[in-house]
């Protein structure tokens, strides 16, 4: 089953998810958007 989390990620995750012979979907943010997820919540 497929999930989704719009997260900022860190800590290697995606090593981890891949350690679970799953594949993480991911993209590098711009600094634009990278500050603009930094202040959500």
């Amino acid at each position: 089953m497929e999930q989704i989390y719009n997260k900022l990620v860190r800590d290697k995750i995606p090593e981890i998810i891949k350690s679970n012979k799953e594949e993480p979907i991911t993209r590098i943010l711009n600094d634009k958007e990278y500050k603009l997820e930094l202040e959500k919540n």
